[in-house]
Protein backbone atom coordinates (compact mmCIF):
# COMPACT_ATOMS: atom_id res chain seq x y z
CA UNK A 1 0.00 0.00 0.00
CA UNK A 2 1.31 3.44 -0.70
CA UNK A 3 0.26 6.64 0.72
CA UNK A 4 1.72 10.52 0.79
CA UNK A 5 1.91 10.55 4.52
CA UNK A 6 1.73 7.91 7.17
CA UNK A 7 0.55 9.34 10.55
CA UNK A 8 1.88 7.39 13.81
CA UNK A 9 -0.90 8.13 16.60
CA UNK A 10 -4.37 8.92 16.64
CA UNK A 11 -5.34 11.99 19.00
CA UNK A 12 -6.36 15.68 18.47
CA UNK A 13 -2.58 15.91 17.00
CA UNK A 14 -2.61 13.30 14.43
CA UNK A 15 -6.34 13.68 13.40
CA UNK A 16 -5.54 17.18 12.71
CA UNK A 17 -2.77 16.66 10.87
CA UNK A 18 -4.54 13.76 8.61
CA UNK A 19 -7.66 16.23 8.04
CA UNK A 20 -5.45 19.17 6.88
CA UNK A 21 -3.34 16.79 4.58
CA UNK A 22 -6.66 15.07 3.25
CA UNK A 23 -8.37 18.49 2.38
CA UNK A 24 -5.26 19.26 0.18
CA UNK A 25 -6.13 15.92 -1.58
CA UNK A 26 -3.21 13.95 -0.02
CA UNK A 27 -3.60 10.00 0.44
CA UNK A 28 -2.79 9.43 4.07
CA UNK A 29 -3.11 6.69 6.78
CA UNK A 30 -3.24 6.92 10.98
CA UNK A 31 -1.99 4.42 12.76
CA UNK A 32 -3.77 3.98 16.02
CA UNK A 33 -2.84 1.84 18.98
CA UNK A 34 -6.04 2.44 20.77
CA UNK A 35 -7.24 4.85 23.51
CA UNK A 36 -5.66 8.51 23.16
CA UNK A 37 -5.49 11.31 25.70
CA UNK A 38 -8.27 12.72 24.47
CA UNK A 39 -10.37 9.91 25.51
CA UNK A 40 -8.95 11.34 28.78
CA UNK A 41 -9.11 14.97 29.04
CA UNK A 42 -11.85 17.70 29.51
CA UNK A 43 -12.84 18.57 25.78
CA UNK A 44 -11.16 21.72 26.37
CA UNK A 45 -7.79 23.14 24.52
CA UNK A 46 -5.39 25.18 25.72
CA UNK A 47 -3.10 27.16 23.83
CA UNK A 48 -1.71 30.03 26.05
CA UNK A 49 -2.27 30.72 29.83
CA UNK A 50 -3.89 34.15 28.99
CA UNK A 51 -6.72 35.70 30.04
CA UNK A 52 -7.40 37.79 27.19
CA UNK A 53 -5.48 38.86 23.34
CA UNK A 54 -2.93 41.00 24.67
CA UNK A 55 -1.90 38.63 27.37
CA UNK A 56 -1.54 36.12 24.76
CA UNK A 57 0.58 38.15 22.32
CA UNK A 58 2.81 39.21 25.30
CA UNK A 59 2.91 35.47 26.76
CA UNK A 60 4.18 34.34 23.30
CA UNK A 61 6.75 37.06 23.20
CA UNK A 62 8.18 35.81 26.75
CA UNK A 63 8.21 32.39 25.71
CA UNK A 64 10.60 33.23 22.26
CA UNK A 65 12.97 34.65 24.57
CA UNK A 66 12.83 32.61 27.63
CA UNK A 67 11.94 28.92 25.97
CA UNK A 68 13.82 29.25 22.51
CA UNK A 69 12.97 25.50 22.05
CA UNK A 70 9.54 25.40 22.80
CA UNK A 71 7.70 24.52 19.76
CA UNK A 72 5.63 28.01 19.52
CA UNK A 73 9.06 29.66 19.85
CA UNK A 74 10.24 27.38 16.58
CA UNK A 75 7.57 27.94 14.55
CA UNK A 76 6.67 31.69 15.66
CA UNK A 77 4.49 33.41 17.04
CA UNK A 78 2.32 35.28 14.63
CA UNK A 79 2.00 31.88 12.74
CA UNK A 80 1.01 30.27 16.33
CA UNK A 81 -1.89 32.55 16.11
CA UNK A 82 -2.73 31.81 12.18
CA UNK A 83 -2.81 28.21 12.61
CA UNK A 84 -4.65 28.27 16.16
CA UNK A 85 -7.53 30.20 13.84
CA UNK A 86 -7.20 27.67 11.09
CA UNK A 87 -7.57 25.07 14.13
CA UNK A 88 -10.87 27.20 15.28
CA UNK A 89 -12.01 26.41 11.76
CA UNK A 90 -11.13 22.97 11.37
CA UNK A 91 -12.80 21.96 14.52
CA UNK A 92 -16.23 24.09 13.41
CA UNK A 93 -15.98 22.40 10.07
CA UNK A 94 -15.60 18.56 11.69
CA UNK A 95 -19.30 19.64 13.19
CA UNK A 96 -17.18 19.96 16.97
CA UNK A 97 -19.26 22.97 18.58
CA UNK A 98 -16.81 25.10 20.96
CA UNK A 99 -17.09 28.52 22.70
CA UNK A 100 -13.86 30.99 22.95
CA UNK A 101 -11.34 31.30 20.67
CA UNK A 102 -7.99 33.39 19.82
CA UNK A 103 -9.91 36.63 20.49
CA UNK A 104 -12.24 35.88 22.84
CA UNK A 105 -10.09 34.06 25.26
CA UNK A 106 -11.67 32.82 28.59
CA UNK A 107 -12.21 31.30 31.99
CA UNK A 108 -13.92 27.99 32.42
CA UNK A 109 -15.05 25.91 35.23
CA UNK A 110 -12.79 23.17 36.19
CA UNK A 111 -14.43 20.20 38.18
CA UNK A 112 -13.24 21.47 41.59
CA UNK A 113 -14.83 25.06 41.22
CA UNK A 114 -11.80 26.71 40.08
CA UNK A 115 -11.90 29.15 37.17
CA UNK A 116 -8.88 28.33 34.36
CA UNK A 117 -8.02 30.43 31.57
CA UNK A 118 -8.67 28.44 28.20
CA UNK A 119 -8.45 28.69 24.83
CA UNK A 120 -11.97 26.41 23.60
CA UNK A 121 -13.85 24.85 25.56
CA UNK A 122 -17.22 23.02 24.47
CA UNK A 123 -20.56 24.57 24.11
CA UNK A 124 -21.94 23.33 27.20
CA UNK A 125 -18.64 23.88 29.59
CA UNK A 126 -20.10 26.56 32.34
CA UNK A 127 -17.77 29.48 31.87
CA UNK A 128 -17.35 32.57 34.06
CA UNK A 129 -17.76 35.08 35.18
CA UNK A 130 -19.91 33.18 38.48
CA UNK A 131 -20.07 35.94 41.06
CA UNK A 132 -23.59 36.88 42.22
CA UNK A 133 -25.07 33.77 40.63
CA UNK A 134 -26.95 31.45 41.93
CA UNK A 135 -25.47 27.86 40.95
CA UNK A 136 -26.35 24.69 41.88
CA UNK A 137 -23.71 21.86 41.55
CA UNK A 138 -25.18 18.74 41.28
CA UNK A 139 -23.84 15.30 41.60
CA UNK A 140 -25.55 11.61 41.15
CA UNK A 141 -26.09 9.41 43.80
CA UNK A 142 -23.18 7.23 44.13
CA UNK A 143 -21.28 8.10 41.33
CA UNK A 144 -17.75 8.63 42.42
CA UNK A 145 -16.17 10.82 39.56
CA UNK A 146 -17.51 13.73 40.22
CA UNK A 147 -17.57 15.52 43.67
CA UNK A 148 -20.08 18.17 43.59
CA UNK A 149 -18.97 19.57 47.66
CA UNK A 150 -15.73 20.10 46.13
CA UNK A 151 -16.41 22.30 43.65
CA UNK A 152 -19.26 24.13 45.59
CA UNK A 153 -16.67 25.78 48.33
CA UNK A 154 -14.83 26.97 45.25
CA UNK A 155 -17.00 28.57 43.38
CA UNK A 156 -18.28 30.66 46.79
CA UNK A 157 -15.14 31.60 46.80
CA UNK A 158 -14.98 33.46 43.52
CA UNK A 159 -18.35 34.92 44.66
CA UNK A 160 -20.78 32.67 43.71
CA UNK A 161 -23.80 31.77 45.56
CA UNK A 162 -23.23 27.95 45.35
CA UNK A 163 -24.65 24.89 47.04
CA UNK A 164 -23.84 21.36 46.30
CA UNK A 165 -26.63 18.75 45.95
CA UNK A 166 -27.50 15.26 44.36
CA UNK A 167 -30.03 13.63 42.98
CA UNK A 168 -31.40 10.36 42.87
CA UNK A 169 -31.40 8.68 39.52
CA UNK A 170 -33.27 4.77 39.84
CA UNK A 171 -32.31 4.09 36.25
CA UNK A 172 -28.72 3.97 36.66
CA UNK A 173 -29.29 1.17 39.50
CA UNK A 174 -28.12 -1.26 37.35
CA UNK A 175 -24.69 0.32 36.69
CA UNK A 176 -24.73 1.50 40.56
CA UNK A 177 -24.41 -2.35 42.17
CA UNK A 178 -21.05 -2.22 40.03
CA UNK A 179 -18.33 -0.11 40.87
CA UNK A 180 -16.22 -0.58 37.64
CA UNK A 181 -19.60 -0.34 35.77
CA UNK A 182 -20.44 2.99 37.37
CA UNK A 183 -18.22 5.71 34.97
CA UNK A 184 -19.23 8.54 32.55
CA UNK A 185 -19.31 6.59 29.53
CA UNK A 186 -21.09 3.87 30.51
CA UNK A 187 -24.23 6.33 32.31
CA UNK A 188 -23.82 8.06 29.12
CA UNK A 189 -25.13 5.23 26.80
CA UNK A 190 -28.22 5.10 29.25
CA UNK A 191 -29.11 8.25 29.48
CA UNK A 192 -28.66 9.01 25.42
CA UNK A 193 -31.55 6.63 25.15
CA UNK A 194 -34.84 8.64 24.58
CA UNK A 195 -36.29 6.95 26.80
CA UNK A 196 -34.67 8.19 29.72
CA UNK A 197 -34.75 12.26 28.87
CA UNK A 198 -37.92 12.63 30.49
CA UNK A 199 -36.80 10.98 33.83
CA UNK A 200 -33.49 13.03 33.67
CA UNK A 201 -35.48 16.56 32.78
CA UNK A 202 -37.97 15.12 36.20
CA UNK A 203 -35.20 15.14 38.75
CA UNK A 204 -33.40 18.66 37.85
CA UNK A 205 -36.69 20.79 37.50
CA UNK A 206 -37.56 21.05 40.88
CA UNK A 207 -33.65 22.51 41.60
CA UNK A 208 -33.63 24.50 38.29
CA UNK A 209 -36.33 26.78 39.51
CA UNK A 210 -34.43 27.76 42.46
CA UNK A 211 -31.32 28.44 40.59
CA UNK A 212 -29.29 30.80 38.10
CA UNK A 213 -27.36 27.96 36.61
CA UNK A 214 -26.59 24.07 36.85
CA UNK A 215 -24.13 22.36 36.93
CA UNK A 216 -23.88 18.89 35.70
CA UNK A 217 -21.27 16.02 35.41
CA UNK A 218 -20.59 15.23 31.85
CA UNK A 219 -22.00 12.31 31.78
CA UNK A 220 -24.54 12.23 28.56
CA UNK A 221 -24.11 13.18 24.88
CA UNK A 222 -21.29 10.67 24.04
CA UNK A 223 -22.29 11.26 20.22
CA UNK A 224 -23.97 13.84 20.24
CA UNK A 225 -25.77 17.15 21.73
CA UNK A 226 -29.09 16.61 21.57
CA UNK A 227 -29.77 15.49 24.98
CA UNK A 228 -28.20 19.02 26.23
CA UNK A 229 -30.02 20.69 23.91
CA UNK A 230 -33.48 19.71 25.06
CA UNK A 231 -32.79 20.06 28.31
CA UNK A 232 -32.01 23.97 28.31
CA UNK A 233 -34.81 24.36 26.10
CA UNK A 234 -37.27 22.54 28.72
CA UNK A 235 -35.43 24.02 32.06
CA UNK A 236 -35.84 27.72 33.39
CA UNK A 237 -31.83 28.24 33.76
CA UNK A 238 -29.32 27.03 31.73
CA UNK A 239 -27.85 23.71 32.73
CA UNK A 240 -23.66 23.18 32.44
CA UNK A 241 -21.94 20.18 32.09
CA UNK A 242 -18.13 19.75 33.88
CA UNK A 243 -16.08 16.81 32.83
CA UNK A 244 -15.90 13.70 35.44
CA UNK A 245 -12.75 11.78 36.20
CA UNK A 246 -11.92 9.94 32.82
CA UNK A 247 -12.86 8.31 30.85
CA UNK A 248 -13.85 11.75 29.34
CA UNK A 249 -17.78 12.01 27.67
CA UNK A 250 -16.49 15.45 25.82
CA UNK A 251 -13.17 14.05 24.61
CA UNK A 252 -14.32 11.08 23.21
CA UNK A 253 -16.94 12.87 21.19
CA UNK A 254 -14.30 14.91 20.03
CA UNK A 255 -12.30 12.24 18.81
CA UNK A 256 -15.64 10.39 17.45
CA UNK A 257 -15.98 13.50 15.39
CA UNK A 258 -12.55 14.09 13.93
CA UNK A 259 -12.30 10.31 13.28
CA UNK A 260 -15.34 10.36 11.18
CA UNK A 261 -14.57 13.07 9.12
CA UNK A 262 -10.92 11.59 8.75
CA UNK A 263 -12.42 8.51 7.32
CA UNK A 264 -15.16 10.82 5.52
CA UNK A 265 -12.47 12.98 3.28
CA UNK A 266 -11.08 9.60 2.35
CA UNK A 267 -8.16 9.22 4.82
CA UNK A 268 -7.73 5.44 6.08
CA UNK A 269 -7.74 4.69 9.88
CA UNK A 270 -5.62 1.35 10.95
CA UNK A 271 -7.38 1.16 14.31
CA UNK A 272 -5.71 -1.17 16.61
CA UNK A 273 -2.52 -1.28 14.96
CA UNK A 274 1.21 -0.17 16.19
CA UNK A 275 4.34 -0.30 13.83
CA UNK A 276 6.90 -3.19 14.38
CA UNK A 277 9.58 -2.01 11.95
CA UNK A 278 10.54 1.00 9.85
CA UNK A 279 12.91 1.22 6.52
CA UNK A 280 15.20 4.42 5.90
CA UNK A 281 16.73 5.47 2.36
CA UNK A 282 19.08 8.53 1.74
CA UNK A 283 17.90 9.65 5.16
CA UNK A 284 14.69 9.22 4.15
CA UNK A 285 11.49 6.98 5.70
CA UNK A 286 10.71 4.60 2.98
CA UNK A 287 7.86 2.48 4.65
CA UNK A 288 6.64 1.16 7.50
CA UNK A 289 5.35 -1.86 8.87
CA UNK A 290 2.90 -2.44 11.12
CA UNK A 291 1.93 -5.51 13.60
CA UNK A 292 -1.33 -6.51 11.71
CA UNK A 293 0.25 -5.62 7.90
CA UNK A 294 3.58 -7.46 8.89
CA UNK A 295 3.82 -8.91 5.14
CA UNK A 296 2.31 -5.32 3.45
CA UNK A 297 4.90 -2.85 3.77
CA UNK A 298 2.95 0.73 4.14
CA UNK A 299 5.28 2.92 1.36
CA UNK A 300 5.30 6.60 2.07
CA UNK A 301 6.62 9.71 0.90
CA UNK A 302 6.42 12.03 4.47
CA UNK A 303 5.82 10.29 7.91
CA UNK A 304 4.32 11.96 11.01
CA UNK A 305 4.79 11.49 14.27
CA UNK A 306 1.92 12.16 16.67
CA UNK A 307 2.11 9.47 19.37
CA UNK A 308 1.68 11.58 22.74
CA UNK A 309 3.79 12.16 25.58
CA UNK A 310 4.53 9.66 28.43
CA UNK A 311 0.99 8.73 29.38
CA UNK A 312 0.62 7.40 25.75
CA UNK A 313 3.71 5.82 25.39
CA UNK A 314 4.62 8.18 22.78
CA UNK A 315 8.21 8.56 25.23
CA UNK A 316 9.63 6.31 27.34
CA UNK A 317 11.76 6.98 30.90
CA UNK A 318 14.15 4.31 31.81
CA UNK A 319 16.51 4.82 34.69
CA UNK A 320 18.58 7.00 32.92
CA UNK A 321 17.34 8.13 30.14
CA UNK A 322 13.77 8.93 28.07
CA UNK A 323 13.73 7.66 24.77
CA UNK A 324 11.45 7.91 21.68
CA UNK A 325 10.60 3.99 21.01
CA UNK A 326 8.96 4.37 17.57
CA UNK A 327 11.95 6.06 15.16
CA UNK A 328 14.28 6.42 17.81
CA UNK A 329 14.77 9.77 17.57
CA UNK A 330 16.40 12.23 19.46
CA UNK A 331 15.12 13.69 22.58
CA UNK A 332 16.02 16.65 25.04
CA UNK A 333 18.62 16.31 27.31
CA UNK A 334 18.26 15.61 31.04
CA UNK A 335 20.20 16.24 33.87
CA UNK A 336 20.67 13.51 36.06
CA UNK A 337 17.94 11.43 36.91
CA UNK A 338 17.68 13.52 40.77
CA UNK A 339 17.31 16.58 38.63
CA UNK A 340 14.37 15.20 37.02
CA UNK A 341 11.79 16.72 39.49
CA UNK A 342 11.26 18.95 42.16
CA UNK A 343 10.38 17.74 45.50
CA UNK A 344 6.95 19.79 45.49
CA UNK A 345 4.54 17.82 43.52
CA UNK A 346 2.67 20.96 42.24
CA UNK A 347 6.16 22.83 41.42
CA UNK A 348 7.00 22.46 37.54
CA UNK A 349 9.04 19.68 36.85
CA UNK A 350 11.90 19.37 34.20
CA UNK A 351 10.91 16.27 32.87
CA UNK A 352 7.59 17.78 31.33
CA UNK A 353 9.60 19.57 28.87
CA UNK A 354 11.42 16.81 27.64
CA UNK A 355 10.64 15.31 24.18
CA UNK A 356 11.87 14.84 20.72
CA UNK A 357 13.99 17.43 18.84
CA UNK A 358 13.31 19.09 16.02
CA UNK A 359 13.91 21.85 13.62
CA UNK A 360 11.57 25.26 12.50
CA UNK A 361 9.62 23.00 10.39
CA UNK A 362 9.17 20.18 13.02
CA UNK A 363 11.47 17.61 11.31
CA UNK A 364 12.92 14.95 13.55
CA UNK A 365 16.67 14.52 13.86
CA UNK A 366 18.22 10.66 14.68
CA UNK A 367 21.98 10.84 15.58
CA UNK A 368 21.70 14.28 14.93
CA UNK A 369 20.98 13.65 11.98
CA UNK A 370 17.79 15.12 10.13
CA UNK A 371 15.50 12.62 8.74
CA UNK A 372 14.20 14.92 5.43
CA UNK A 373 10.30 13.42 5.39
CA UNK A 374 9.79 12.71 9.07
CA UNK A 375 7.83 15.31 11.04
CA UNK A 376 6.74 14.99 14.88
CA UNK A 377 4.19 16.87 16.30
CA UNK A 378 2.06 17.57 20.07
CA UNK A 379 3.06 15.66 23.04
CA UNK A 380 5.99 14.20 22.23
CA UNK A 381 7.81 17.16 21.13
CA UNK A 382 10.31 18.58 23.64
CA UNK A 383 10.94 22.12 25.37
CA UNK A 384 6.94 22.61 26.53
CA UNK A 385 5.41 22.21 29.41
CA UNK A 386 1.72 21.55 28.90
CA UNK A 387 0.34 22.27 32.13
CA UNK A 388 2.70 24.81 33.27
CA UNK A 389 2.68 26.55 30.34
CA UNK A 390 -0.94 25.86 29.89
CA UNK A 391 -0.45 25.12 26.22
CA UNK A 392 -1.25 21.05 25.82
CA UNK A 393 -4.25 21.40 23.44
CA UNK A 394 -3.07 24.46 21.30
CA UNK A 395 0.48 22.82 20.52
CA UNK A 396 -0.96 19.27 19.20
CA UNK A 397 -3.46 21.82 17.19
CA UNK A 398 -0.45 24.48 16.29
CA UNK A 399 2.32 21.97 15.36
CA UNK A 400 -0.47 19.34 13.50
CA UNK A 401 -0.89 22.27 10.85
CA UNK A 402 2.39 23.84 10.84
CA UNK A 403 3.69 19.88 9.68
CA UNK A 404 0.67 20.13 7.20
CA UNK A 405 1.86 22.62 5.88
CA UNK A 406 5.43 21.49 5.29
CA UNK A 407 3.91 18.50 3.96
CA UNK A 408 1.82 19.77 0.95
CA UNK A 409 4.03 22.84 0.14
CA UNK A 410 6.88 19.66 -0.42
CA UNK A 411 4.30 17.26 -1.88
CA UNK A 412 3.09 19.42 -4.54
CA UNK A 413 6.85 20.16 -5.56
CA UNK A 414 7.36 16.46 -5.76
CA UNK A 415 4.30 15.96 -7.86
Amino acid sequence: MKFDTLIVGGGLAGLLCGIALTQQGLRCAIISRGQNGLHFSSGSLDLLDAACPDELAAGLSVLEKKYPQHPYSLIGADQVIEYARQAEKLLASCGIAMQGGTEQLHARVTPLGSLKNTWLSPEEAPVGPVAGQRIAVIGISGFPDFQAHLAAPALRQAGALADAMEIELPQLDGLRDNASEFRSVNIARLLDEKSQWAPLLAALQPIAARYDRLLFPACFGLQNQQLWRWLNEQLPCPLELLPTMPPSVPGIRMHAALQRNFVKLGGTWLAGDEVSHITYADARVASVSTRNHGDVPLQTRFAVLASGSFFSGGLVAGRSDVCEPVFNLDVTALPARSGWYNADFFDTQPWQQCGVKTDGSLRGYRNSEPIDNLYAIGGVLGGFDAIDQGCGGGVSAVTALHAARQISALAGGEA
